[in-house]
């Protein structure tokens, strides 16, 4: 008898599990905002007025033309690696090299501060693990806390999260948004009714102070309120991880703006029912005073509940943050500027274990207070990569017409226009009020991390031709001496996320 010959089982480990649409609106939503939370110093700082004219206005000047350009960019090329391969194939690879490397630079900082918003919203429940309440030992001269130990216990936790890839990060994504959203659902609607009943007029005052100009009051909370709309890029970074971005990402942008406006306005103004003096009045608002509010509003209960969704709200954004950031070490490694190892992806999840786990654990260092004031030189390092974005845009409109674009900016260069000169004139206003705020230590810092950066790329690439080039002599003396090769190198230059595919030359140099 014939055998007949049986397939091997499907292993359904294969394939790493795809952001749907859904999903991808709740990583875009935690990447960008998480929720009303971290909203409040806007109205201390600028008055009810402007705050509420700032949510409004900040994303038609600032987060719909980022947007706009990561629809276009994100669906022409959507690859791994997102924005450094959107700024090589515009700019090149050295201006790819600044964008990743900076960028990566500059989530030690941010990624840091989630796990510490975690630690302080829990502080706010249980006392005990308040900064320097339990010390546990100290090495070096650095106190090891409790409080550290339970933010590298959250890095922990989402870093495993993280290893099973974008698609489970971006279920649970889904989960947290019901769970952070509903606390301000239920203090809009309990602030809603104070302000009918009330009679309260919440922008009753346009501005924080009497004698406060209108025009100081909108460009101190306009420095404040773009923070809460920055990171529209950052879901690109997982383009190949996603069900059809090139269908799917305009419609999670344009469903995440919405979705993030409307999160910032209700809670802002049935909050603003506490009125203005007073323990919880929004002249002395600051973080995490929203739970405060809740409990004048409605008692006990709803302070904890509001507590809990900033808890949620804390780690949704760590989680969903390192999902975008962990893909530029490996990016830059495929390319050949890091290691090979370092682009090593996992056999059951297809992940990249050692940069996921790599960025986790400098996060956690960076937990550490000492390390809390380099958070200054984010904002310069922040403009930089979204003014290179920008340039890329406009290099790929000019050099390359004919490429693919599901999605393109409608207006043609009017619209180009306009997008540049508002990112620009908001990014040198961020840089202009860091630079009032923080003086020339901000500047000496982002010069310092920039011109690191300028100085590693010449060694890098230097390190990468000579391999490249090792790696072409070795493959002709095989040939010539007729021998297959197994087991040389894993990392292929013509790969999914390196320099030919993402120039045109490879064959996934469109297609994630």
């Amino acid at each position: 008898m014939t055998a007949i010959p049986v397939a091997p089982p499907e292993n359904r480990w294969a394939t790493p599990k795809r952001v749907s649409l859904v999903p991808l609106v709740a990583l875009i939503f935690f990447s960008v905002s998480g929720g009303a939370y971290g909203i409040e110093p806007l109205f201390s700082t600028s008055g009810p007025g402007m705050g509420i004219l700032l949510i409004l206005v900040a994303p038609l000047i600032y987060s719909v033309p980022h947007a706009l350009v990561c629809a276009e960019l994100g669906t022409a090329i959507p690859v791994e690696g997102g924005y450094y391969h959107w700024v090589k194939r515009g700019l090149g690879r050295f201006w790819a090299f600044q964008q990743g490397v900076l960028q990566w630079v500059c989530s030690f900082v941010d990624m840091a501060l989630y796990p510490v918003m975690f630690t302080s919203y829990l502080s706010s429940l249980i006392s005990a693990v308040a900064p320097g309440k339990h010390v546990l030992f100290e090495l070096l001269g650095v106190q090891v806390d409790l409080n550290w130990v339970i933010c590298v216990g959250v890095i922990v936790l989402f870093t495993l999260l993280n290893l099973m890839g974008a698609g489970w990060v971006g279920d649970s994504s889904v989960a947290f948004a019901i769970i952070c959203l509903t606390p301000m659902l239920i203090l809009t609607a309990i602030g809603g009714w104070h302000l009918i009943t009330d009679g309260t007029n919440p922008v009753s005052s346009m501005t924080a102070e009497q004698g406060q100009s209108t025009w100081n009051a909108f460009g101190s909370g306009l420095f404040i309120v773009m923070w809460n709309y920055s990171g529209w890029d950052s879901v690109s970074t997982v383009a190949g991880e996603m069900e059809n971005p090139k269908k799917h990402l305009p419609k999670a942008l344009f469903w995440s703006v919405l979705l993030i406006i409307v999160g910032y306005l209700l809670p802002s103004l049935a909050a603003l029912a506490v009125g203005a003096d007073g323990d919880n009045g929004w002249r002395k608002w600051e973080d995490g005073s929203f739970s405060d509010i809740a409990g004048e509003l409605a008692g006990p209960w709803l302070q904890y509940t509001v507590t809990i969704g900033g808890l949620f709200a804390s780690v949704a954004m760590f989680s969903a943050l390192l999902a975008s950031y962990s893909r530029l070490p490996s990016s830059l490694s495929h390319d050949g500027y890091l290691p090979k190892w370092v682009s090593k992806e996992s056999k059951r999840y297809k992940m990249p274990i050692a940069s996921i786990i790599g960025s986790s654990v400098i996060y956690a260092l960076f937990c550490f207070s000492s390390f809390a004031n380099l958070v200054i030189f984010d904002v310069f390092l922040t403009n930089i990569g979204i003014l290179l974005e920008v340039a890329a845009l406009i290099a790929l409109r000019v050099r390359e017409p004919e490429l693919e674009r599901p999605y393109k900016i409608p207006g043609g260069w009017w619209s180009i226009g306009l997008i540049t000169v508002c990112l620009t004139a908001v990014s040198a206003w961020a840089a202009i009020e860091q630079y009032n705020e923080e003086g020339t230590k901000a500047v000496v810092y982002c010069l310092i991390v920039v011109g690191a950066s300028l100085l590693l790329y010449p060694l890098l690439a230097a390190r990468k031709a000579a391999r490249e080039k090792a790696d072409a002599e070795r493959a002709v003396a095989i040939a010539a001496a007729g021998t297959k090769a197994y087991g040389l190198s894993e990392w292929r230059p013509d790969s999914a996320h390196s320099d030919r595919a993402a120039t045109g030359t490879g064959t996934d140099s469109v297609e994630a």
